[in-house]
């Protein structure tokens, strides 16, 4: 049964986003400049426009009448046109584009009352402003940089695509003029709660313009799995860890200390049976370096800055290359790069650092018969906070479009990643987590706090053109690396790397 939508959505949008709202709606109107004075509170608003009797100079009280004045239409309040009229889209037919999705778009059922009232909105916001919206898997995770980038350089061809992009393909996308300004379109207020959720203005804003986005809670991403057969059978109590991780002593050396006492040799043939480590060596390089309040690259008031001789970033480096070197040597020769899932699955290692999705319902934890628990990558001493490197993949526009259809796909997109009403607080990622592998402590205590803003770390390397910080310096870090050689070797191509991009967006 459906759920019934009893609480109403309330927002008011400013005269610049009516004049604009009425370009999309096929008025000869000019394109205003962005609004600079935002009273919305939330991404569906209503406007009268008997109240737009002044300029955008005027936008404060003039809102305020127009919120008054606005007409209630059952449970949401209805975003108008400068004629009165709901804004209406044309009936167009939009494609969140992603690598994940049914390749049909045809969304999943709904299994509980939240997903239910998910899927009760967005088919009244469809009907409402007259267009249709779907998620659908067109690219893969490979291909989608090259795919974006040979689309947008093709020029509009018809289509009414929101892209989902990589993280690390921003920075080229970018460099190569290829993302819409986001900024500039009026019916998007950053400072929004499901924006600030997940930091969009530290995360894609560069030299004034913000050229991607994220809505909602951000994703808990690079933890510490860990088998509890496997640490049980050490004289290790698994509890222990998530007891570390509340009272603050789960740090670099109790992770150290764990791998050193549970890896050894069970049947005396002089050969290691059980082993502390196994992981994709760049998300706990790049987490540990976070982790220790270092970066590879940072931010100043000029732009960009180079971080990769900061000390905290070499100390962080230096650490990984030990841990590496004495709990991750078993790969065996010529596997796959990602042979440390299979390994994990054989129950033969104590703890893997990955990120949480590999938990979730069919991920690589949730398929194994063994009892595993999750945590924070641990912190480098006690009194430091854990950290989640958020890492959200970036929801982009093409800069091929013109201003009136990237108005309008913004438009359609803002409605659609808004909570349904009687769930504005509610973080459906909650539902997807208790259908994976993870334990009552891992959701309560760890996947929540991995979403909290104040664990929360932006890395900014992915923003600079050029940049590839996987073939240019992480993927070498493994055991026995010489940071030192490594550093040396990249460090004035990513020097020129950042002067050229401060050159070109400051």
């Amino acid at each position: 049964m459906k759920r019934q939508i009893a609480t109403k959505v309330t927002a008011a949008i400013t005269l610049a986003a009516m004049a604009m709202s009425a370009v999309g709606c096929g008025s000869t109107a000019e394109t205003p400049a962005p609004a600079t004075d935002s009273t919305a509170t939330d991404a569906a608003a209503t406007t009268d426009t008997s109240a737009a009797t002044d300029t955008a100079a005027t936008d404060t009280a003039a809102t305020d009448t127009a919120a008054d004045t606005a007409e209630d239409e059952g449970p949401y309040t209805i975003i108008k046109d400068a004629d009165g009229n709901p804004i209406d889209l044309g009936g167009m037919e939009i494609i969140i584009r992603d690598w994940w999705s049914d390749p049909e778009g045809i969304a999943p059922e709904p299994t509980n009352d939240y997903e239910e009232a998910v899927a009760d909105y967005r088919d009244w916001i469809q009907e409402t402003y007259n267009f249709t919206i779907k998620q659908q898997g067109i690219s893969d995770w490979g291909s989608t940089p090259e795919d974006f980038a040979n689309y947008v350089t093709g020029g509009d061809q018809g289509e009414n695509y929101i892209w989902v992009l990589r993280s690390d393909a921003i920075g080229s996308a970018l460099g190569s003029g290829l993302l819409y300004d986001l900024s500039t379109l009026d019916c998007l207020d950053f400072s929004l709660p499901k924006f600030q959720n997940n930091k969009v203005a530290e995360n894609y804003t560069v030299g004034g313009g913000t050229y991607a986005m994220y809505a909602g809670f951000s994703e808990p991403r690079t933890g510490v799995y860990f088998n509890k057969r496997v640490l049980t059978e050490a004289g290790i109590d698994p509890e222990s860890i998530y007891d570390m991780q509340a009272d603050g002593t789960w740090t670099w050396q109790a992770f150290d200390d764990l791998m050193a006492q549970v890896q050894r040799d069970t049947d005396n043939d002089g050969q290691i049976d059980v082993w502390g480590l196994t992981l994709n060596e760049g998300s706990m390089t790049s987490t540990a370096v976070a982790s220790n309040g270092g970066a590879y690259i940072g931010t100043d008031a000029n732009g960009f800055t180079y971080e990769l001789e900061n000390q905290k970033t070499l100390d962080a480096l230096d650490w990984t290359v030990d841990m590496f070197t004495k709990y991750d040597q078993h790969d065996p020769e010529g596997a796959n790069w990602d042979y440390y899932k299979e390994e994990f699955q054989s129950g033969t290692v104590a703890f893997m650092v990955e990120d949480a999705y590999e938990g979730y319902e069919n991920g690589i934890v949730d398929q194994m018969d063994d009892e595993c628990g999750y945590v924070m990558f641990p912190a480098p001493s006690e009194g430091v906070a854990y950290v989640n490197v958020w890492s959200n993949n970036p929801i982009c526009i093409p800069a091929c479009y013109d201003a009136d259809k990237a108005w309008k796909l913004a438009f359609a997109w803002n409605l659609y990643t808004e909570a349904p009403a009687g769930y504005e607080d509610y973080n459906g990622q909650f539902a997807t987590f208790r259908k994976g592998c993870f334990d009552e402590r891992a959701v309560d205590e760890t996947l929540t706090m991995m979403m909290e803003s104040e664990h929360g770390v932006i890395q900014y390397h992915g923003l600079v053109p050029n940049l590839q910080i996987g073939p240019d310096f992480v993927w070498s870090v493994g055991p026995n690396a010489d940071i030192s050689a490594l550093v040396e070797a990249i460090r004035d191509t990513w020097k020129q790397y950042i002067e050229d991009a401060n050159a070109a967006f400051n």
